[in-house]
């Protein structure tokens, strides 16, 4: 599936792109960067329209993580995260996801 991005603005976009990440899945805040902006390095502007995500729950935002597998920050509490994280099938030990690369999803975006 491809995802649509050019005439939303960054937050917008993020978001987009958060939305279809499936469950048991997940995306890194660099991945994210790097598909939309072609570098990692806006990788702390996706972290931060993640955190401005106005539906943590609708808009998963809880399946991005860091790209060492840590799974990162978010709005409702790191618990809140890797419980929900739990339920979507993914598993975690303390902060770190496992199997973190058998995990990971990538999009076929057009922009």
């Amino acid at each position: 599936m491809a995802v649509e991005i050019k005439d939303l603005n960054f937050q917008e976009s993020v978001l987009k792109i958060v939305k279809q990440i499936p469950k048991g899945k997940l995306m890194t805040y660099g991945e994210i960067a790097r598909e939309l902006t072609g570098s990692v390095r806006a990788a702390r502007a996706v972290g931060q329209a993640v955190a401005k995500n106005p539906y943590p729950v609708v808009v998963p935002c809880h399946r991005v993580v860091r790209s060492n597998g840590d799974v990162g920050g978010y709005s409702l509490g790191v618990d809140k995260k890797i419980k929900l994280l739990s339920e979507d099938g993914v598993e975690i030990k303390g902060r770190k996801v496992l199997n973190f690369e058998q995990s990971l999803f990538l999009f076929d975006f057009k922009k």
